[in-house]
């Protein structure tokens, strides 16, 4: 067996000060060793240029390294207070949201001309959607309580009931929210303080990472846009529970937040894993309602605790709008047809092609079963006909209904971040549409999935890029495929 090469510029575990030279895809900063020997790239995720940081090396090869942030020791020259408490959340929220969408733009569509092998990539770019909220635009926030906290002065860690965020890479380590961090609802954020309070004034402990134990685990709050209203779930385990009186908890969110409190919901998890709602744990109403309605170009959703739903939803709309206007584009491939629409999630965009075409019948598909419900209901809501949902592995799905091999004329795909898995793609391509709109929130496996579109003869005609998450690296991309 061949021996590994040693790096002989860094070793893994070792903590570096870095200058941060240049910005690659998924908000990974580049920073340079330079030696006699040449020039080493590092790696450093959530960092900027310009920024000097502390960061930890943890995974290098022959070419190059990558390492975690600890700290950033420096900001960047391009960045600008704000008036929001930092959060891991959102590590550029200092930087002017021009160059966030400058340094998302061009690192996007890089990677396709790399990966995807589109060269005239530029050619093709159609439109940078941007949010409409660039603050205050989540509907979906989980604060975690922790036993273990974070000193700000000191940099170390120290015993506290906290309640907020776990620091960066540090999964054991809460670190307080204290006030707005600009990318939820303000008063709600304002008024964590005072629920932690009331929390440590029950005498109860939060969770305690390493040893797993504690009774306080999770502060989740859904917020609908539609009707201002909040839904919470406080998330705890059992034992203990006779000792916190959670009608009393109502009534005191019920002060803070009067009207705009839609519901409590209590859920007890008793599990060790690091997760909000446990398969085996219960989940129950204490007070008001357990949904919250939110309206996306004039259609109703219904939206439960655990329902997925577009975390930015004045941006979705014009995510959808998008999905929308490249499947319409050509009606003929639409009206009086059958469209596929493949990880369907709650079926929202085909609903919305539904209700803004003739005839046409729309198939949704995804694995997720809860989803499906959620579609079915929705659909029912908002009175739209000739959609079908199947809960079913799009793959397997495929196989199983040979019929509409050669009947499609347009699918609309919408995976998960991993992608598509290469035998899905295949099934697809195999259903021989004369078009696909394919929408993904992780451009590189959509770079990937590009390269073989076009060997079965797919090329790409239009790319646009939607800004749904400011502040992170995220981008979310709509590209439309047609067949040569």
């Amino acid at each position: 067996m061949p021996r590994r090469e040693r790096n002989k510029f860094v070793k893994k575990n070792q903590v570096l000060e870095l200058r941060i030279e240049d910005y690659a895809f998924g908000g990974k900063g580049i920073a340079r060793i330079k030696s006699e020997e040449g020039s080493f790239v590092i790696f450093v995720p959530n960092t900027l240029p310009g920024q000097l940081v502390k960061a930890q090396i943890n995974k290098s090869s022959k070419n190059y390294a990558e390492a975690k942030l600890i700290d950033v020791l420096e900001p960047s020259e391009d960045e600008v207070e704000v008036p929001f408490q930092d959060i891991p959340g959102a590590p550029y929220i200092q930087l002017p949201i021009e160059l966030q969408h400058q340094y998302k733009k061009e690192s996007t569509l890089t990677l396709f001309k790399k990966i995807g092998k589109v060269e005239n990539i530029e050619d093709l770019f159609d439109e940078f959607v941007t949010s409409p909220n660039v603050f205050h635009y989540r509907n979906k926030m989980e604060y975690g309580f922790s036993a273990i906290g974070y000193d700000r002065v000191t940099k170390r860690d120290k015993d506290e009931f906290t309640l907020g965020f776990k620091r960066r890479g540090v999964w054991w380590m809460g670190d307080n929210l204290e006030k707005d961090s600009g990318l939820f609802d303000k008063q709600m954020e304002d008024s964590l303080k005072d629920i932690r309070q009331y929390c440590i004034e029950t005498g109860l402990e939060p969770w305690h990472g390493p040893k797993k134990t504690g009774f306080f685990r999770y502060f989740v709050v859904r917020k609908s846009f539609k009707t201002d209203e909040l839904l919470c779930n406080l998330v705890t385990t059992s034992p203990e529970l006779e000792n916190f009186d959670l009608q009393k908890f109502a009534s005191f969110l019920k002060d803070i937040f009067g009207e705009r409190l839609a519901g409590l919901l209590h859920t007890i998890n008793d599990e060790t894993g690091d997760r909000t709602i446990a398969t085996s744990g219960t989940i129950d109403l204490v007070y008001g309602k357990d949904k919250v309605v939110e309206e996306l170009l004039g259609l109703n959703f219904e939206i439960s605790m655990k329902s997925f739903f577009q975390t930015n939803p004045k941006c979705a709309e014009k995510l959808y709008n998008k999905v929308v206007e490249y499947v319409l584009e050509d009606k003929s491939k639409v009206d009086n047809t059958v469209v596929m629409d493949l990880f369907c999630g709650t079926g929202t965009i085909g609903q919305i092609v539904a209700s803004k075409s003739e005839n046409a019948k729309i198939v949704g598909v995804d694995i997720v079963a809860s989803a499906i419900e959620d579609a079915e209901k929705n659909a029912k809501r908002n009175n739209i006909e000739g959609l079908q949902f199947y809960a079913a592995d799009v793959g397997k799905f495929l196989i199983a209904h040979p019929e509409y091999q050669d009947k499609i004329k347009t699918i609309i795909l919408d995976p998960a971040r991993a992608g598509i898995a290469p035998k899905t793609l295949q099934k697809i391509i195999n259903l021989n549409a004369d078009r696909m709109v394919y929408v993904s929130c992780n451009p590189a496996t959509q770079a990937r999935d590009t390269e073989l579109l076009r060997e079965a003869g797919y090329q790409m005609k239009k790319i646009s890029l939607v800004d749904q998450f400011p502040h992170t690296s995220h981008i979310e991309t709509v590209v439309l495929f047609e067949k040569s």
